[in-house]
């Protein structure tokens, strides 16, 4: 009479099992939201990540532009600079010239006289004789510029008619520059006194 029926047994059994699925299926729930939250969290770290690489991509994009920007605005400013520079070709003359040297030219030798013995006997004022009578040969059309120059002239641009090429402002001594600068194109200077000698100089560019 203590025992139970055997219909509550198997009742017992039904509860037993239906207790045992409770704890299981509560155990593999708890399981599945841990690995939900370490996935969740994965996910976000990584995609916290990607936008971190993102900035950081778009950080370097902009550097070089910067540098870039940089050095455009440096090469400008120095081409600027160069373009004001007295040596540039915008501000540059070509002439060509004859000179006599005389007793007073600090180097008293040429390439018509190198060891300098018709130079250490011609006077200032000899020279300046010499020289008038070429240019009024020039100025009359008797003689070309070039040709006087290439047979008279003692410096070594006599070989190419007396042409100078190119110059620009502090290349030349300060008395011939002068005189170049204030002549127009085609036009003869009249005598012009250097540390060389005396010289007539004729602006071609």
């Amino acid at each position: 009479h203590l025992r139970a029926p055997p219909r509550l047994h198997f009742l017992y059994d039904i509860l037993f099992l239906f207790l045992s699925f409770i704890c299981f299926y509560s155990g593999f729930s708890k399981s599945a939201k841990i690995d939900s939250d370490r996935k969740r969290k994965k996910s976000s770290i990584s995609s916290a990540d990607r936008t971190a690489a993102k900035e950081g991509d778009k950080h370097k994009d902009k550097a070089p532009t910067s540098s870039t920007n940089h050095h455009h605005h440096h090469h400008h400013h120095h081409k600027k600079k160069s373009k004001m520079s007295s040596s540039s070709p915008a501000n540059q003359v070509r002439a060509s010239h004859i000179l006599i040297k005389h007793q007073g030219s600090r180097r008293k030798a040429s390439w018509k006289d190198p060891e300098g013995r018709v130079i250490s006997n011609t006077t200032r004022d000899a020279a300046v004789s010499q020289l008038k009578a070429l240019r009024d040969d020039i100025t009359s059309g008797n003689a070309k510029f070039g040709e006087v120059a290439s047979r008279h002239s003692d410096c070594s641009s006599a070989k190419r008619g007396g042409d100078l090429g190119p110059f620009g402002r502090g290349q030349m001594q300060k008395p011939f520059e002068d005189a170049t600068y204030s002549l127009n194109i085609g036009e003869i200077s009249d005598i012009v006194d250097t540390d060389s000698g005396v010289h007539i100089i004729m602006r071609t560019g």
